[in-house]
C-alpha cells in the first residue's frame, strides 16, 4: 500500500488549486533546475543540481540518464540510495492532483537498484536495495528487496539470469 498524505478540495479540481500547496517560486525555480539536469551530460553536475538546488537525498554513484523527470512540486520527498541507475526517461512523482483532492507521498529508492528506461514512479512507494525496475513500468506499490518487477500493472518476474540482467560477468 502506497503511503500517501490525502488532502480534500472544494471547488475545481486540484491541479487549478496547485498553488495554494506549492509557492510559483518554487515551481518555476524547480522547472528550471529540473530542465537543466534532464538535458546535462554530466551526472556530478546533475546530482549537484537534484541535492543542492531541489533538496533531494542522492547516494553515492547514483547516474540519472537523459531525460530523467523528477517531481517539480516536492522533489525533496525524493530519496535514493547509493549506486543506483535512474533510467532515460523515467519519471518520479511525489504528487497526485485529482478531482476531488491531491496526494502527496514520498519515494524511497534503496541502494543498487536499477529502474529501467520509461519509468513512472508513483508517490508513496518504496524500493527495496537491489530491487530492479523493468523499462515502461508503473511502480504503483513498493518493491521488496532484491525483487525484479515489471509492467502496467506490476508484477513479479521470474529470476532469470539475474547475473547478466545487470552487466555482471
Amino acid at each position: 500500500m502506497r503511503q500517501v498524505e490525502r488532502y480534500p478540495v472544494e471547488g475545481p479540481n486540484a491541479l487549478w488549486q496547485v498553488y495554494r500547496t506549492v509557492s510559483r517560486w518554487k515551481a518555476v525555480r524547480n522547472f528550471i533546475a529540473i530542465q537543466a539536469a534532464r538535458y546535462c551530460p554530466e551526472l556530478s553536475v546533475k546530482n549537484w543540481i537534484y541535492r543542492h538546488i531541489l533538496k533531494m537525498r542522492v547516494g553515492k554513484q547514483t547516474s540519472f540518464a537523459l531525460m530523467v523527470m523528477v517531481d517539480v512540486f516536492f522533489p525533496e520527498r525524493i530519496e535514493i540510495g547509493d549506486n543506483c541507475i535512474i533510467g532515460y526517461n523515467s519519471t518520479l512523482l511525489t504528487h497526485e492532483y485529482l478531482i476531488k483532492e491531491y496526494r502527496i507521498g514520498n519515494i524511497r529508492i534503496g541502494s543498487h537498484v536499477m529502474i529501467g528506461a520509461n519509468v513512472t514512479i508513483l508517490p508513496g512507494v518504496t524500493i527495496g536495495d537491489h530491487a530492479v525496475v523493468a523499462a515502461g513500468s508503473v511502480v504503483h506499490r513498493d518493491v521488496p528487496a532484491h525483487a525484479r518487477v515489471g509492467g502496467n500493472p506490476l508484477r513479479e518476474l521470474g529470476d532469470g539470469d539475474r547475473k547478466s540482467d545487470l552487466g555482471h560477468t
